[in-house]
């Protein structure tokens, strides 16, 4: 596999989420409401696109949450699956909410639906009361330790020194102060040109501009970027189609939501390049 370029994205590659964000989207809505979703199903919505924010995937949780309450006659399969139907994201889960309920229900709905209070209690969860408050610059309401201690980095050291021959950047939907957590973490020195988090574009991925622009700025003729979602791998695909001029592959690690078998057709069946087991396999499959 040809590389000019490698382009990494964080969460589920470079890190190991499934006991820090994915826990704070299951944790948050139980605090606020008392109910929530299984983990597992987490990756449904992950599934259905859209969903790169994590804070925007806890607010489409509870809104199926608190619908279910009102009479929404839907599982979590069965809505993700309209949501994808619908465009994926944040907008296409309020649409399904809106189409399925009567209006005196989809009002109680929307009045209980507080996503401020939501983002409040995932990110206290998230990163503890002490970096909370530096972060968000607000005093915290919740003693919590903080599950971004609870990240085993993925990356190996060797992985990292055989890459080293090619410029390398990072596409994130993690916000910049959280990205450099988890870069300082994994030894990535990647400096903020050739980085794109969910503070640098608004788009956010599937949206190829972070991935034609890492490539303008690299100069590069192929590019190989490496994700954990069916995102990733869209992202992969669009650039090719807005920059045909390049080569752009698109490759799935089997270390986040998507594990084993079926973990490895559905990247198949989104169009990925290659499906490794985690990025550490990486420099083998590239020339």
């Amino acid at each position: 596999m040809q590389a000019d370029a490698v382009v990494l994205d964080i969460d589920g590659v470079v890190v190991d989420v499934a006991d820090s964000y994915r826990r704070a989207i299951v944790e948050s809505i139980e605090r606020v409401y008392g109910d929530t979703i299984a983990k597992a199903e987490i990756q449904a919505f992950k599934d259905a696109g859209g969903f790169n924010n994590d804070w925007e995937l806890t607010y489409a949780a509870a809104l199926h949450v608190l619908a279910r309450r009102e009479g929404l006659d839907l599982d979590v399969d069965a809505f993700t699956d309209r949501i994808r139907e619908s465009g994926g994201g944040l907008s296409a889960a309020e649409s399904v909410v809106d189409d399925a309920l009567a209006g005196s229900a989809r009002e109680r709905v929307r009045e209980a639906w507080d996503t401020e209070r939501l983002r409040a209690v995932f990110q206290q969860l998230y990163l503890g009361a002490d970096l909370y408050s530096d972060i968000e610059g607000e005093a915290p309401d919740i003693d919590a330790p903080g599950f971004i201690h609870d990240e085993p980095v993925i990356l190996d050291p060797a992985t990292l020194d055989a890459l080293a021959d090619r410029p390398l950047g990072i596409v994130t939907g993690r916000p910049a102060a959280e990205a450099d957590i988890a870069q300082r973490r994994a030894g990535l020195g990647v400096p903020d040109d050739r980085r794109f988090t969910m503070d640098d574009w608004e788009e956010g991925k599937p949206h190829p501009h972070a991935l034609v622009t890492l490539a303008d700025r690299f100069d590069a003729d192929s590019v190989v970027f490496v994700g954990d979602t069916l995102d990733d791998v869209k992202t992969a695909r669009n650039a090719a189609e807005a920059d045909p001029d390049r080569e752009y592959v698109g490759v799935g690690v089997l270390t986040g939501g998507l594990t084993g078998a079926e973990g490895r057709r559905k990247y198949e069946d989104a169009g990925a390049d290659a499906v490794v087991a985690s990025v550490n396999e990486l420099p083998e499959i590239l020339e």
